[in-house]
């Protein structure tokens, strides 16, 4: 069955994965592109996976203050190299995972990455955190995470 660019193109879009990569899984799964988009997104996870031995030094730091100015938090994310560490798919995640701890309040890092993603359930953060890091090539590790509600006292 032929493959089309169209199609390459919205996985590629979708996943963020490589022009080949898209094409193998487009043909691997025989055109069908749900199964395409489940093999690039196993294959992401897999690469993911393969960079836990990697050392993380570079990061970003973001901030989120909720709309009623009565919660924020400031979330620390690592990464291998500061082009990562300006990628907006990275800030984005950052972001994202700011907003988290605002919404949850988990009390360490383990039960933040436990917690299923606020956006979108079917994600734990953890597993949010393994897609973008298969996304960009590189480790990536939510090292710290503070947050702040007005009148509450210090622990």
């Amino acid at each position: 069955m032929p493959i089309s660019p169209q199609d390459v193109k919205k996985l590629r879009l979708e996943t963020g994965a490589g022009v080949m990569d898209c094409q193998k899984a487009l043909t691997e799964a025989k055109g069908k592109y749900a199964k395409a988009l489940e093999i690039v997104k196993a294959k992401g996870m897999a690469r993911a996976e393969k960079k836990q031995t990697r050392e993380t030094k570079i990061g970003y730091i973001v901030d989120y203050l909720h709309a009623n100015n009565q919660v924020a938090s400031a979330v620390e994310v690592l990464c291998e190299t500061d082009f990562v560490a300006r990628n907006s798919e990275f800030q984005t995640m950052a972001k994202d995972i700011a907003m988290q701890v605002v919404a949850m309040n988990p009390k360490d890092v383990p039960e933040l990455l436990a917690q299923e993603f606020i956006k979108d359930p079917s994600l734990t953060v953890a597993e949010l955190v393994k897609t973008i890091s298969g996304k960009v090539g590189e480790k990536l590790v939510v090292n710290r995470f503070s947050r702040m509600q007005v009148g509450e006292s210090k622990a």
